[in-house]
């Protein structure tokens, strides 16, 4: 009697793997807002966001090789170059958004705003009948935007109504808070058209060296400030670069052949993580509406998954 197991379990044990590998990718992005500040502070918005997407391209090839001609012929066109072009939207957005901010505490608040894309994920796959969910996703949902409200309230202790004093903290950096929001939406968007047209190809590498140029451009174009380059910095640039070049690369495997609710579940402690490792390393203490937003968020996340479980 055969005891070697069946194709179906074989199939089954397949996804759970990359699922598992994808979920590596939680505990590199959770590092990397307050690293990203951290570069930024000494090499500038673009200049810091460009050197460490260069590093990170240079680690992936060196890691997974430069594609094969008759592999990019067989990749849809749609994922190669729709997706590869939403993902370095993403990325300028996010890390520009970062260095932008006017302190360390308003750089982990634009974190929380990109950290809104694993509800809007699902929101996005139910709506492309790429998954099924029951009602509860619309209030989960409605929890992640109140926690994004706590977040950005500061103390909360203003004698003006919530949604003035909201606005009035936006305004003190437009440009930042739109990178923010629109990083947020442009992530669920790339994890679904790549899970459609991705037909198991990973173009990660050939992404994240996209992202490296754009930003070399905007730097060479309009940029004036001085890189301030110390051994620290060298070691920041590196690590942050390492943690971006597995998360994605993880993430790209992930949503491929992976359980994406299970991965996207995962993800929703990313915005815990990320919150805790950022206020150690860039030595910030938020005040109580942040991390009680930064649960809300979560929490929301969770009933957003939740709700997929059918």
């Amino acid at each position: 009697m055969s005891t070697s197991p069946s194709p179906l379990a074989r199939d089954a044990a397949s996804v759970r793997r990359a699922t598992w590998i994808g979920l590596v990718a939680v505990l590199c992005w959770s590092s990397t807002v307050g690293l990203i500040r951290s570069v930024s502070e000494a090499l500038g918005a673009l200049g810091g966001a460009a050197m460490l997407y260069s590093v990170s391209a240079v680690l992936l090839f060196a890691v997974l090789g430069l594609p094969r001609r008759a592999q990019l012929r067989s990749v849809s066109k749609v994922y190669l170059i729709g997706c590869g072009v939403l993902f370095a939207l993403y990325e300028v957005c996010l890390s520009v958004a970062i260095g932008l901010a006017q302190d360390r505490a308003q750089s982990m608040e634009l974190g929380m705003i990109n950290y809104l894309w694993p509800c809007l994920t699902i929101v996005l796959a139910v709506l492309c009948r790429q998954q099924r969910a029951r009602w509860w996703l619309w209030p989960g949902v409605a929890l992640c935007i109140w926690g994004l409200v706590r977040v950005l309230d500061g103390d909360g202790g203003q004698a003006m109504p919530w949604w003035q004093a909201l606005l009035t903290h936006m305004h003190s950096n437009p440009l930042a808070y739109a990178l923010a929001f629109a990083a947020a939406l442009l992530w669920p968007v790339y994890s679904v058209l790549s899970r459609m047209h991705g037909g198991g190809f990973n173009g990660v590498g050939l992404f994240v060296l996209l992202t490296a140029v754009v930003l070399w451009a905007q730097w060479l174009v309009v940029d004036t400030v001085p890189m301030r380059w110390s051994w620290g910095v060298a070691l920041e640039v590196l690590a942050v670069g390492a943690c971006t070049a597995i998360g994605y690369s993880c993430w790209e495997h992930g949503i491929q052949r992976g359980n994406l609710a299970v991965m996207a579940a995962g993800s929703y402690f990313t915005p815990v993580l990320s919150a805790l490792w950022a206020s150690i390393w860039l030595a910030v203490q938020p005040g109580w509406p942040f991390w009680q937003g930064v649960v809300l968020v979560t929490l929301g996340s969770l009933v957003c998954w939740r709700a997929t479980r059918i």
